[in-house]
């Protein structure tokens, strides 16, 4: 079973590590740098993407994986509109 879910593991993995790198830049209260928040926001957005496929391929079966599916297009989604807002 964890050798058809190595994939999704990395993608969840490598997931989390980017989505708390962009909230640790989006929520510094001092100065700004607006370009490496865009960056991370549209790497997250990516990776949370990324992520959302591959967990949907084993949603049918893993229950953990159709909620994480849904989070990680929640995320995406919610990236993609930060980066709307800071342009």
């Amino acid at each position: 079973m964890v050798a058809q879910l190595r994939q999704c593991i990395r993608l969840n993995l490598d997931c989390a590590d980017i989505c708390l790198a962009a909230g640790s830049l989006g929520t510094r209260r001092t100065g700004s740098n607006e370009q490496a928040l865009v960056a991370a926001l549209q790497a997250c957005a990516i990776a949370c993407g990324l992520c959302a496929e591959e967990c949907e391929k084993h949603a049918s079966t893993h229950e953990h994986c159709r909620i994480c599916a849904e989070h990680c297009h929640r995320c995406e989604q919610a990236c993609s509109e930060a980066v709307q807002s800071i342009r």
